[in-house]
C-alpha cells in the first residue's frame, strides 16, 4: 500500500485530468419476435466501411457504435447516447438487442457476414469474417460486448504492459462486478457440448454464472490456447503475435484457402488471420495509418492506449454501460498501472485462464476460491483487498475532477462484493425467473423494447440530425471513392497486405 501511495503522489491533478477514454459498443439488430434481423445494414446509417461512429462487427446484423476520445466518462457516454438515438431512429421495426448473448439465431450458415462493398479493403474484411465462421462457427461471433479504450498522459509501452499484466491478474473482479450474461437462448448452443443447465424449454444457464460470454462457451479458442502470450514487454508480445500471424496451423490448412468456385474461405491458413483475431481480455493498441498492420504500428511507435474487452453489455443500462461503471474502470486501470506488476510466467498465464473460466461460470458461488501465487484465496477476500487499495485512487480522482463520483463507484463495488444478489448477473437471473417464466429471450426482448422506446422518447436536436445525416452521406461517398481508387487485383492486394514485411517495424 505504501508503494501505491508513493506512485499516486507522483500523479498530479493535471495528469489525472488528462485521462482519456472511448467506447465501442456491439449490438445485434433484433426483430420484435426476439429473432435476429437478417436484413442488410440500414442504408440511412451510411457505409459500414467508412462511417466514423456506426459500423458492423462480425455480422451484417451486428451493429458497432463508436465514440470519439473524451476527457470525462459522462461526455463519452453522452456521445454514445446520441449515436444510439440516431441509430434507433433508423431501425424501422427492428431494435438493438441489449444482451451480450445473442437473440434467437438461425442455422449457422444463415447468419450473414458483414458486407463492406467491392473495394479490396472491403472484400478483405468480409473474407476475414468468413474465415472466423469456418474456424469458430458463426454463432460464437454474434456475442456482443462493450470495449473501453483508455489512456493516461506520460505512460509508455513498458508501463502499459505492466498495467496489462495486473489487469489480467485482477480481471476476475470486473467479471464478478459487471458480468451480465448468466443465461443463453438454447439456439446458441444447438449441436454443441456444454455444461449449462435447463432453466426453461428454450433457456439454459448456470446458477452462479457471471459472464458466460467470457467462459468456455464465449470467445474462446482451443487453437489460441496453445499461444502462451506473455505481456512482459512489447518485444516479446510482438514476437509471439508475429509467429501466430506467419505460421500455418494444420486445422486451418484443412479448411483450405478457397472454395471450388474460387471464393476465399479465409485470408490465410495461419493460427491468426490478422491481429484482431487474437482474443484477449485487454489489448495494447495504437492508432494505425492507412494500410498499416496493427502490430507494425505498435512496434514502430509504441502503445498509445489499452482496449478493455471483457465488459458485458448491461441490459439495465440504456446504452449498455453506465457512468458509474466507467468511473470504476478508470480507478481499476489506474490501480493496475500504479501497483507493482511482476513479470508473468507460463504457469501464471495458465492459472489466470482457469480463474477466468471459474468466475465466468461460478463467480457468485459462496466461498469460491481462485488461484493466487502458490495457493488459493476466496474471490470475495481478494476482491475486498483490491477495492480497499482503490479508495485513495478514487479520492485523488475526485479531487482532480471536483466530484465524489469516483469514491461512490468504489463504494458500490464494495457493496456488490458484500451483496452478490445485486450484481447485474444475479439481477438478470432474478428477472428471467420471476418476471419472464424462465425465458432468457422474453427477458432480453422486453428490455430491448424498453430501451428502444427510451431512445426514441428523447429526440435529437435538428442540428444533431443534420450532422448525423451528413456523416452517413459522407461515408457513402468515401466508400465510393475508395472503390474507384483501387488499381490492384484482390489477390495481389491480399498478398501485399499480409506480407511478413508489413508486421516488422
Amino acid at each position: 500500500m505504501v508503494g501505491l501511495l508513493q506512485a499516486l503522489s507522483g500523479l498530479d491533478a493535471h495528469r489525472l485530468r488528462g485521462m482519456r477514454r472511448g467506447l465501442e459498443k456491439e449490438s445485434l439488430r433484433a426483430l420484435p419476435t426476439g429473432r435476429v434481423a437478417l436484413t442488410p445494414h440500414p442504408a440511412a446509417l451510411g457505409s459500414a466501411l467508412t462511417h466514423p461512429h456506426i459500423t458492423t462487427d462480425f455480422s451484417e446484423s451486428q451493429l458497432e457504435l463508436i465514440t470519439g476520445v473524451h476527457p470525462t466518462a459522462q461526455s463519452c457516454l453522452d456521445e454514445l447516447d446520441a449515436v444510439s438515438r440516431f441509430t434507433a431512429q433508423n431501425l424501422g421495426e427492428e431494435m438493438m438487442w441489449v444482451s451480450s448473448m445473442p437473440c434467437g439465431l438461425p442455422a449457422d450458415d444463415d447468419i450473414p457476414l458483414g458486407q463492406y462493398g467491392t473495394s479490396n479493403v472491403g472484400r478483405s474484411k468480409t473474407v476475414y469474417r468468413r474465415g472466423l465462421g469456418y474456424r469458430y462457427g458463426r454463432r460464437m461471433q454474434t456475442i456482443s460486448g462493450i470495449h473501453y479504450n483508455w489512456s493516461l498522459p506520460g505512460v509508455g509501452s513498458t508501463e502499459y504492459f505492466a498495467l496489462i499484466r495486473n489487469f489480467r491478474r485482477h480481471a476476475f473482479l470486473l467479471m464478478y462486478l459487471f458480468g451480465a450474461s448468466p443465461a443463453v437462448c438454447s439456439t446458441f448452443v444447438a449441436g454443441r457440448k456444454h455444461p449449462l443447465q435447463p432453466l426453461s424449454e428454450h433457456t439454459l444457464y448456470l446458477p452462479y454464472a457471471t459472464s458466460l460470454r467470457m467462459g468456455r462457451l464465449g470467445y474462446q479458442s482451443e487453437a489460441q490456447a496453445t499461444l502462451a502470450v506473455s505481456y512482459n514487454c512489447l518485444e516479446g508480445y510482438g514476437r509471439t503475435l508475429e509467429s501466430a500471424l506467419t505460421q500455418p496451423y494444420a486445422a486451418y490448412e484443412a479448411i483450405g484457402l478457397r472454395s471450388e468456385d474460387g471464393t476465399y474461405r479465409q485470408l490465410n491458413p495461419y493460427l491468426l488471420q490478422i491481429e484482431n483475431e487474437f482474443y484477449g481480455t485487454i489489448r495494447p493498441k495504437r492508432v494505425i495509418r492507412s494500410g498499416e498492420r496493427p502490430l507494425h504500428a505498435l512496434r514502430e511507435r509504441g502503445v498509445e492506449y489499452v482496449e478493455v474487452r471483457l465488459m458485458d453489455l448491461d441490459p439495465f443500462e440504456t446504452v449498455g454501460i453506465g457512468t458509474r461503471t466507467m468511473q470504476f474502470l478508470d480507478v481499476f486501470l489506474l490501480h493496475c498501472l500504479l501497483t507493482d506488476s511482476p513479470d508473468d510466467t507460463p504457469a501464471e498465464i495458465m492459472a489466470l485462464g482457469r480463474n477466468q473460466h471459474l468466475v465466468a461460470e461460478r463467480g457468485r458461488e459462496p466461498g469460491l476460491s481462485l488461484e493466487r501465487g502458490d495457493g488459493t484465496v476466496a474471490l470475495t477476500t481478494w476482491g475486498r483487498e483490491l477495492v480497499a487499495q482503490m479508495q485513495p485512487i478514487a479520492q485523488a480522482m475526485d479531487a482532480a475532477l471536483d466530484t465524489q463520483a469516483y469514491t461512490q463507484a468504489v463504494a458500490h463495488a464494495q457493496h456488490l462484493l458484500d451483496h452478490p444478489e445485486d450484481t447485474p448477473s444475479a439481477r438478470v437471473l432474478q428477472s428471467i425467473q420471476h418476471e419472464y417464466q424462465g425465458s432468457f429471450v422474453a427477458f432480453a426482448r422486453a428490455q430491448s423494447q424498453k430501451t428502444h422506446a427510451q431512445l426514441l422518447a428523447r429526440p435529437l436536436t435538428a442540428q444533431q440530425i443534420t450532422d448525423f445525416v451528413q456523416q452517413s452521406r459522407d461515408s457513402v461517398a468515401e466508400q465510393a471513392r475508395i472503390e474507384a481508387a483501387d488499381t490492384m487485383d484482390f489477390d495481389s492486394y491480399l498478398a501485399q497486405y499480409l506480407s511478413h514485411d508489413k508486421l516488422v517495424a
